[in-house]
């Protein structure tokens, strides 16, 4: 007869032994990273017989995504993540410290194996590899999701800055066009005209004015194609001597009949012997227009506009444009020069928008500063510099 044997079958064996506690040690590459791993595996060793441990060793270079992932703040680090709940444990004295929590982790694991059993502690029990990996593919997808957010709102930025641009490009080419087509139609009168020497020169002067706006509006559909591109587009810049008081009389000229439309009065403060700047003429007349065709726009009829240029420094020449419209709120002086921000009274038609934030990067551009004081229900001056041509 057989003695009854205290041996456990192979099924009760493996009910009752514990899941393994699962370790990831990260390192670095200083050689006394070695020294760390070889320690801890040494230790593990001598507890692996009645409480296994199951170790990897990440190198932190090749995997930084699991170091954000579980927050470490130096190296080496062991974390624990397996059974619940991880610790982390870092420093020096690393082995000294897995020493002292060993045993505090055995009784803890003794504890989930006999209120859960073997069989549902090895069921919720997760390799470690599928630990590591199920780490890594969460990072992966939350760095794929933040990257997915992040394209979306910038296109939607773009979206919304090339349905600004079509905007802008409609209402700055509106003045030059305007000008070009007097220019053609006078020219079209003055050939059912007797010719005569007068005529002569006014031809002359009318097709070298169609050729100057046409010129404008080609630079202005180019910068502006430039700028659509990003949203952090540089402008090309072509620097040369700029006499402000020669290129305000000429655009102030185009301007004669929108001023007797509105019964505007234009107030002139533009001296003769201010210094030539060192500017792209084509943009700073992008600018004065810009600025023109606001005050036009928001001062009532019967108002003033004043333009003014004013040698400042020996080395800027300060150009002013004001109204005498309703003016704009302290709080939102800064911001009328954003490309995206409109003013409440703007909202459904054209105004202080994007072409104020053009302007500020053309004076930005040509070192210059731009800004704007005004007194609701007063009126606005908008002030920008250049520097002086040496």
């Amino acid at each position: 007869m057989l003695e009854p044997s205290n041996r456990k079958t192979t099924s009760e064996s493996d009910r009752h032994t514990p899941a393994p506690i699962q370790l990831l040690l990260f390192v670095d590459e200083r050689p006394s990273s070695h020294e760390h791993i070889q320690q801890i595996r040494e230790y593990l060793e001598t507890v692996d017989k009645d409480y296994p441990a199951k170790l990897e060793v990440i190198e932190i270079h090749e995997q930084p995504h699991l170091v954000e992932h579980f927050r470490l703040v130096a190296t080496p680090s062991l974390v624990k993540v397996s059974p619940e709940p991880r610790q982390v444990l870092a420093g020096s004295n690393l082995i000294n410290q897995l020493k002292k929590w060993w045993p505090k982790w055995q009784l803890a694991l003794e504890e989930l194996t006999h209120h859960q059993g073997n069989a549902h502690a090895q069921g919720n029990g997760t390799p470690l590899s599928n630990s590591v990996g199920y780490s890594a593919e969460l990072m992966r997808l939350s760095d794929e999701i933040f990257r997915l957010k992040k394209e979306k709102e910038e296109l939607r930025e773009q979206l919304k800055f090339k349905d600004q641009v079509l905007a802008m490009l409609a209402h700055d080419l509106r003045s030059p066009l305007t000008a070009a087509s007097i220019a053609v139609e006078t020219l079209e009168l003055a050939q059912t005209q007797q010719e005569s020497e007068r005529n002569l020169k006014l031809r002359s002067q009318l097709y070298q004015q169609a050729r100057q706006q046409f010129r404008v509006m080609n630079r202005l559909i180019t910068d502006i194609l430039q700028a659509s591109k990003s949203m952090n587009a540089q402008l090309q810049v072509q620097h040369s001597q700029v006499w402000l008081p020669a290129l305000s009389e000429e655009i102030l000229g185009q301007y004669h009949d929108l001023f007797a439309e509105k019964s505007l009065q234009l107030i002139e403060d533009i001296p003769q012997d201010v210094p030539a700047v060192y500017a792209d003429e084509e943009l700073i007349r992008q600018v004065i227009v810009n600025l023109l065709d606001n005050a036009v726009k928001y001062t009532p009829e019967g108002g003033k506009v004043t333009m003014s240029i004013l040698h400042r420094t020996t080395q800027k020449v300060q150009v002013s444009i004001c109204d005498t419209g309703p003016g704009i709120p302290e709080e939102k002086r800064e911001r009328i020069f954003e490309g995206h921000f409109r003013l409440q009274r703007d909202q459904g038609k054209e105004g202080y928008g994007l072409g104020l934030s053009l302007c500020r990067k053309i004076i930005r551009v040509h070192y210059g500063q731009i800004w704007v004081d005004s007194v609701l229900g007063q009126g606005s001056c908008f002030h920008f510099t250049l520097p002086v041509y040496r």
